[in-house]
């Protein structure tokens, strides 16, 4: 009774299944796909499931699919593939119709023949696992008597496979020669047996596929290459530009490059001489073309010093005279460029270099400075270029006996009568105490200056507090201008003196003067008291400092009490123009 009722319900479940009715019986979905030709060979989710030939109404038909979203391929060889994603339901039958479009034009021999027995409808592929690699079913290339149903391949040995669905019924090489067929039988383990095939030698130009009443004819090409380099020869890190195509292919690849699209473009920068080999792999077998392109690895470089020679003058440790020369280099195809003893620098540039003297000893100087330039690139190209620059001169002692320090014994502060030098008279003022000590100031100066000629001095012009600020300033100047023309008399070039003037905006204090006084070794001619100390305050103030660069030592205030000139120079009202020119 059990079992009558089993074979009832499944009976009703075939009657639905016939009808096309959803029934809860069905497990999971269903889908039916109907392809153009009918030898197509369907694959779901990468699995080969069979073909429709066999089926009455041209329908293959997969049921017990999980519900979701899957991908249906249709491969026939001679067509363009066809992928399409399903979502399949639970319970309902997805229709799938499909066209496949062929590909135009024929193949020319010559062929072999292979011959396929015991595969049932497996899928069989040539050359390659993937489903690009199909060339039809077992059942349409084994029959050799009365209908023909033959697989052609280009002359040579192929990799041939059977599969069912997920199961490798048989995979292993078949050599074929031309005019030649070869009967492999799949269920044997691959057992082959070889004969002649005349047939073969009246077949010119055939179609890829071409199917009859119980016949079928797959003629496999043998697949093109050609690739090319529109840039034979590049410099180092230059760009080439690579095409390649084919025909009858499914996939590429490229030596150097790695797998490609069976037809593209790109861009390379090779740093070697490098050929480019580009093999299509197809059902049919594989082929190459090459492409080479040169890389220039060599390393232009030029390099050289203007002038060769230059002078160098030193008075013991000080530069006295350095000349300059100029470092001028050019590279190319260089990415990386040293100068030593520069370091890295630009592919192209120059620099300016000037003279110094290793030795530190006096004499003559006759010295050779070399310059390394090393130049390279990715590509392992590189260069070395080498240029010098001749120093030649001489280094002269420094003089002995004489050094700032003594120089600085010699500053002494000029001090001037009130109100001079006068507007009218501006040349007038400078008393002959103070120009007897402005000379010994120039006479160690202009010694010092050949120790060190880059030396200088500042003349700092000063004004009691008397008068207007503008007054002041005016007159300080003056006081600054007679002081620099008398140096400049006694042989100071113009250009190691400095002046400023600062008017009555630096007055030293009554305490600093006070201070001043004490340390004098200059005792004042007369008492100061009362009245005296502001004029001796005043008196102080009328003065033009010297400043030594750049060492900043300021010359001594200590006032001239012991000078000639004393009560001139001393006196809170102008002198007379006389009295002051008399003491010049």
């Amino acid at each position: 009774m059990r079992n009558d009722r089993l074979l009832r319900f499944l009976t009703l479940c075939v009657v639905f299944w016939v009808t096309g009715l959803t029934v809860s019986c069905i497990r999971g979905g269903m889908l039916e796909v109907r392809a153009v030709p009918s030898q197509a060979y369907v694959y779901l989710d990468g699995t080969p499931i069979g073909d429709a030939s066999r089926s009455r109404d041209r329908n293959i038909r997969i049921n017990g699919i999980t519900p979701g979203e899957h991908t249906v391929g249709i491969y026939n060889y001679g067509y363009k593939p066809e992928v399409q994603k399903v979502t399949i339901v639970e319970g309902k039958i997805e229709h799938l119709r499909v066209h496949l479009t062929p590909i135009n034009g024929t193949v020319s021999g010559p062929w072999g023949r292979i011959q396929i027995e015991g595969g049932r409808h497996g899928a069989v592929l040539l050359n390659g696992k993937s489903p690009e690699y199909l060339v039809g079913h077992a059942d349409e290339f084994n029959n050799e008597r009365g209908w023909k149903q033959e697989l052609l391949v280009p002359p040579g040995t192929h990799q041939l496979t059977v599969l069912d669905r997920d199961t490798v019924i048989w995979s292993g090489p078949v050599t074929v020669a031309a005019n030649q067929r070869v009967v492999v039988h799949v269920n044997k383990n691959g057992e082959q047996k070889s004969s002649n095939w005349p047939r073969g030698e009246k077949l010119s130009n055939l179609p890829r596929f071409e199917a009859k009443i119980a016949s079928a004819t797959v003629a496999v090409a043998k697949p093109t290459a050609q690739i090319s380099a529109a840039s034979t020869e590049v410099k180092c890190g230059g760009t080439a530009h690579l095409s390649w195509s084919s025909t009858d292919a499914v996939q590429g690849q490229i030596s150097g490059v790695g797998e490609v699209a069976a037809s593209g473009e790109r861009d390379i920068q090779p740093k070697d001489t490098t050929t480019y080999t580009y093999t299509a792999t197809g059902p049919g077998g594989a082929a190459t073309s090459s492409a080479t392109v040169n890389v220039d690895k060599t390393v232009q470089a030029s390099l050289e010093v203007s002038p060769p020679e230059v002078r160098y003058e030193g008075v013991g440790s000080n530069v006295v005279q350095q000349g300059t020369a100029t470092v001028t280099w050019t590279t190319s195809n260089a990415d990386s460029v040293s100068i030593e003893p520069f370091g890295k620098v630009d592919p192209t540039g120059s620099r300016s270099v000037q003279a110094t003297a290793n030795q530190t000893v006096s004499g003559p100087v006759n010295e050779t400075r070399t310059y390394v330039l090393s130049a390279s690139n990715a590509c392992g190209g590189s260069v070395t270029r080498t240029a010098t620059l001749r120093v030649v001169g001489s280094i002269k002692p420094a003089i002995a006996e004489f050094t700032e320090a003594m120089l600085v014994t010699r500053l002494a502060s000029v001090y001037f009568p009130t109100a001079y030098p006068l507007k009218k008279v501006p040349g007038v003022g400078l008393v002959r105490s103070q120009r007897d000590s402005l000379l010994k100031l120039a006479d160690g100066l202009k010694k010092y200056l050949e120790v060190d000629p880059q030396a200088r001095i500042r003349l700092e012009g000063n004004a009691d507090k008397r008068g207007a600020k503008k007054y002041n300033e005016v007159l300080s100047e003056r006081r600054v201008d007679i002081v620099k023309q008398f140096l400049i008399s006694a042989g100071i070039p113009t250009a190691a003196i400095d002046t400023t003037a600062f008017g009555k905006d630096k007055n030293l204090d009554r305490a600093g003067v006070r201070e001043l006084e004490q340390q004098n070794p200059e005792k004042p001619p007369v008492k100061l008291v009362g009245k005296r100390l502001g004029v001796d305050w005043l008196a102080h103030n009328r003065r033009v400092d010297i400043v030594l660069l750049p060492g900043g030592q300021t010359s001594i205030r200590f006032y001239p009490y012991a000078a000639g000139e004393f009560k001139i120079l001393w006196q809170a009202p102008r002198p007379p123009q006389k009295k002051v020119e008399a003491v010049q």
